[in-house]
């Protein structure tokens, strides 16, 4: 097992708008982006659960010619909340690191 962090060339996320978050988990070669997205581990269902949304509201996307992995959720605030303790939601990220990757 590896961690998502170990593999990723990169793992990012921003807002789409103000009620979305955004992630993006992208990848150096195709055959690690393959071992990722055949991997039980990192699927809708399993997002949903990290982040506590429902999984139907959990938009999940492989990008075969990026070797990316795109994913959107709904926002826990509004942007610009009094809650709302990552406004460009650029923090959001770090949970999906630690996710382990067979």
């Amino acid at each position: 097992m590896t961690q998502l962090a170990q593999l990723a060339r990169l793992i990012r996320s921003k807002n789409a708008g103000p009620f979305q978050l955004t992630f993006d988990i992208m990848f150096s070669d195709e055959a690690t982006y393959q071992r990722v997205k055949r991997a039980p581990t990192l699927t809708r269902a399993s997002v949903a659960s990290l982040y506590s949304i429902a999984e139907a509201d959990t938009l999940f996307f492989h990008c075969d010619n990026a070797w990316a992995v795109k994913i959107s959720i709904p926002r826990p605030y509004i942007q610009g909340d009094l809650k709302d303790a990552d406004s460009h939601g650029g923090q959001q990220y770090a949970p999906l690191m630690d996710i382990e990757i067979p």
